[in-house]
Order: C-alpha cells, then sequence, then structure tokens
C-alpha cells in the first residue's frame, strides 16, 4: 500500500514518512542481498490497484511477489488484496508468493519463498 493512503491512527506513533523509511529500508536490504526490486505501490481503491499491478506486472518476468502485511491484513484491504493477487496470478502464471510480516522481515520472507 501506497503509505500516503494509510490511515495510521491505529498505530499511534507511527506515520506515512516513517513507513516510507521502513520500506526504502527493506528494499536497500534486499539489493545489498542481491536481489533486483521492483516495486509498486498501492492506492486503497480495488480498480485502480488492480489496474496499476496490470500495467507494471505484464510482460516482466518475476521470481517472486511480496504482498506486504499492510495490505493483506487490514479488513478494509480485503478487496483490495482479492484484486491484487488475481492480477499478478494472470500476469505472472506460476509466480511464487511470499508474505511478510513488517518491512523489516521483507528479506527473510523473499529467501523463505524462493526455497523450493
Amino acid at each position: 500500500m501506497d503509505p500516503d493512503v494509510i490511515d495510521f491512527s491505529p498505530w499511534p506513533g507511527q506515520s506515512a514518512e516513517g513507513l516510507r523509511a521502513r520500506l526504502a529500508d527493506a528494499q536497500r536490504e534486499l539489493r545489498d542481498a542481491g536481489f533486483d526490486v521492483f516495486v509498486c505501490l498501492l492506492s486503497d481503491d480495488a480498480e485502480a490497484a488492480e489496474s496499476a499491478v496490470s500495467q507494471s506486472f505484464a510482460g516482466l518476468p518475476f521470481d517472486i511477489v511480496e504482498i506486504g502485511s499492510g495490505l493483506r491484513t487490514s479488513h478494509d484491504y480485503t478487496p483490495v488484496f482479492e484484486r491484487v493477487v488475481n492480477a499478478v496470478a494472470d500476469c505472472q502464471p506460476g509466480v511464487r508468493f511470499c508474505f511478510n510480516d513488517s518491512p523489516e522481515t521483507t528479506l527473510d520472507a523473499v529467501r523463505r519463498g524462493l526455497r523450493r
């Protein structure tokens, strides 16, 4: 999810700026570990998110797709999550998925997901 669309009121002390910094750290950690990284921050609108994924993922090969806990665990975003997963599956048949608990666990999630 794009940090700018998240309502942080349930998490006192967290903010869009703080989440952006944590996401940047996670991306840097992945790159430092030798992974190519493509980030697709999504709107909270299911149709717009599906369109963004379809446009971003079409024609590009991916070994794994990580979907963050912010999208997966919020009841408010269930329709977005469903449309995103289906759009990825349509654009990337057979791609593996992985799931983090927070930006700080993204590298572990990717490594876990790539083990076969």
